[in-house]
């Protein structure tokens, strides 16, 4: 596991330690999110979709693949697709930062990199406080799995299985 998501997990046990976790209330189910940043929007999926956490890599680019899919990359010895949130969600390009991050994202046999603006915390919320996806945009193939209610946001929950299909 990276660095970062290393760092990540520490926090989420501190705050589990200290008594500032949902976990002592023991009689709702708790879903466990990774957050981060794309664009000025904060997203999260569940932490157990999360093959790794990295920094930028060289990619490759392939020809004649959506606007989106940036290219390929090598993960010791695996050749995984890049996929760039930002264009697949239809915002501007930006150049990478320091915070710029490659998620690492797996269902089952699929896996693809995903490249964020900025990893934010591990999160954990009651199922009580994520809604479903407005009806709007609940279709089958979106991929918005539901919206959290946090104290001072909302958060949007992807569904990683709609994040790695291959429509290329």
């Amino acid at each position: 596991m990276s660095g970062q998501l290393n760092q990540v997990l520490e926090k989420q046990k501190e705050q589990i330690q200290n008594g500032d976790s949902p976990l002592h209330e023991e009689s709702e189910d708790i879903m466990q999110l990774v957050g981060f940043i794309v664009g000025n929007e904060e997203y999260a999926i569940p932490i157990l979709a999360i093959q790794e956490i990295i920094k930028p890599i060289v990619y490759t680019r392939v020809p004649s693949t959506p606007e989106y899919v940036l290219g390929v990359f090598n993960l010791r010895g695996n050749v995984l697709p890049l996929i760039d949130l930002r264009s697949k969600f239809h915002l501007r390009s930006q150049n990478e930062t320091a915070d710029t991050r490659y998620i690492v994202m797996k269902d089952g046999e699929n896996v693809a990199g995903f490249v964020i603006d900025k990893l934010t915390e591990a999160i954990r919320l009651k199922t009580s406080e994520v809604d479903l996806a407005p009806e709007t945009i609940r279709k089958e193939k979106g991929m918005i799995a539901g919206i959290g209610k946090r104290k001072n946001s909302i958060l949007t929950i992807l569904k990683v299985d709609q994040l790695l299909k291959r429509d290329f």
